[in-house]
């Protein structure tokens, strides 16, 4: 009688377990997921601001030219991380300052490992590069 009671006290406290884990892993699944989209809207926020600033910056500046500042933050990308960066380089920031060899582009650039960065571009003699 008593090998009895012992074995369903093992199984409640082993279903038990077995119940806080399914929690914790459901509750830890919707935490990732709402990070995950404050994320995107923040990200999504810097990219508007982005595409305003740009088109100001292009009207009164014609050295902002969208072909030329893509191809600068690739080739800057593939110097500073290789085959490590997926995607496209996604213009999130305009700095465009009195003169030409102070403006600024910023990238927001996602890796392989998932980990986000910025890089940041700076125009100098008419040419973009990492600053």
């Amino acid at each position: 009688m008593m090998s009895l009671i012992a074995v369903s006290a093992l199984g409640i406290v082993l279903l038990v377990a077995f119940v806080v884990i399914v929690v914790l892993a459901a509750g830890g699944y919707v935490a990732a997921s709402r990070r995950a989209r404050q994320r995107e809207v923040g990200l999504r926020r810097e990219l508007e601001a982005a595409e305003r600033a740009f088109a100001q910056a292009r009207a009164l500046d014609k050295g902002w030219d969208r072909d030329v500042l893509a191809d600068a933050a690739r080739a800057a990308v593939a110097e500073r991380f290789g085959e490590a960066a997926i995607g496209e380089p996604l213009l999130v920031q305009v700095l465009d300052r009195p003169g030409t060899d102070a403006d600024q582009a910023i990238f927001h650039v996602e890796t392989a490992d998932g980990a986000e960065h910025r890089m940041t571009l700076g125009r100098t003699g008419g040419e973009w590069g990492a600053a």
